[in-house]
């Protein structure tokens, strides 16, 4: 054998030998549901994720059904597989605590997000945003349409539903600061998240609020519904709808000029960042504790609370120039 030949070899068996160090550690992003197309657009984001980090390699699954048993029984198979994180969104935040604990126990690292995990059964959950933000969000795509000065309108779910009423109260405080004294709200006003009886409010705002100029809608049937009432009562271009929807059922909504813009989270920023986050605790740069900060890569960092659970960001805005793009996705 020459020498040139015998170098060859050498290098070719080298290269056999570290390959298996060299291996992508698996993280394994586990649904509700396979075939939903909100999670689908969460694989594409870690996707994203791995190709930036290079080092891992994902995993995407989740049951038929949007069970707890189903997860469950992929949980299991995911421990068997010794694979280095799980990041969940979870049918039950109970049900899974018994086999993320044991997948903790083995060394397995345990994120939820979107559907949070109870406390003891992951490291830490990220919600795709937090009431702060969200208050936040829909007074300043109020100001967006209403300019400085003007009446604004919010038509809630049920006068019951603890996290709209949440939010209202954080668009109250925000309305309460100096820079948006000028925008005055007039009422708040409950479809029971039903879109016929939210058309109905939407339509008496109207009649008693002769000069109103937007209605903010957290509830993806209330900004649907109000939308379409502008239209129907051809109040396009004089009252305008925002809040929180589905691109969806929104685009055409956004095409007709009742609605400039509106927001939700983007699951492709959350699959994203679940998998940034995972990756921070396999290589020991992120431990789980109150107050931590953690990197989400490109979207940011966030601080962890006493209940070890972070938000993402402020909602995502959809417009004329995005929705179209998502409608195709959830």
């Amino acid at each position: 054998m020459t020498t040139r030949i015998k170098l060859i070899a050498a290098a070719a068996l080298a290269v056999c030998m570290v390959s298996p160090a060299m291996a992508a550690d698996k993280i394994a992003l586990v649904v509700k549901s396979l075939g939903n197309g909100f999670f689908d657009a969460a694989h594409q984001g870690a996707l994203e994720a791995a190709k930036e980090l290079k080092d891992v390699e994902i995993i995407y699954t989740g049951p038929a059904k949007a069970t707890a048993e189903g997860q469950i029984e992929i949980i299991n198979s995911l421990i068997a597989q010794n694979v280095k994180a799980i990041v969940i969104s979870a049918n039950d935040p109970d049900a899974l605590v018994p086999s993320l604990k044991k997948a903790m126990s083995r060394g397995i690292k345990v994120i939820s997000f979107d559907s949070g995990v109870k406390k003891e059964g992951r490291l830490m959950q990220l919600n795709p945003s937090n009431s702060a933000l969200i208050g936040e969000k829909l007074v300043k795509m109020s100001e967006q349409v209403v300019g400085k000065t003007g009446e604004i309108a919010v038509l809630s779910a049920t006068a019951q539903a603890t996290n709209q009423n949440i939010w209202i109260g954080e668009m109250k405080k925000v309305l309460a600061q100096p820079g948006y004294s000028g925008l005055k709200l007039v009422n708040v006003v409950y479809g029971d998240d039903q879109t016929d009886k939210s058309y109905r409010e939407a339509q008496g705002l109207f009649k008693s609020y002769p000069n109103l100029k937007a209605i903010v809608a957290p509830t993806t049937v209330g900004i649907a519904a109000a939308a379409k009432a502008v239209q129907d009562e051809k109040k396009v271009g004089q009252i305008f709808v925002t809040g929180l929807g589905l691109p969806s059922e929104m685009a055409g909504h956004v095409k007709s000029g009742a609605v400039k813009s509106f927001a939700i989270w983007n699951p492709i920023d959350l699959g994203y960042s679940s998998i940034h986050i995972a990756h921070a605790f396999m290589k020991g740069k992120a431990k789980g504790t109150a107050g931590e900060k953690i990197s989400l890569g490109r979207v940011g960092t966030t601080t962890l609370d006493a209940n070890l659970e972070g938000a993402m960001a402020e909602p995502f805005t959809y417009d004329a120039g995005n929705v179209e793009q998502f409608a195709k996705i959830f």
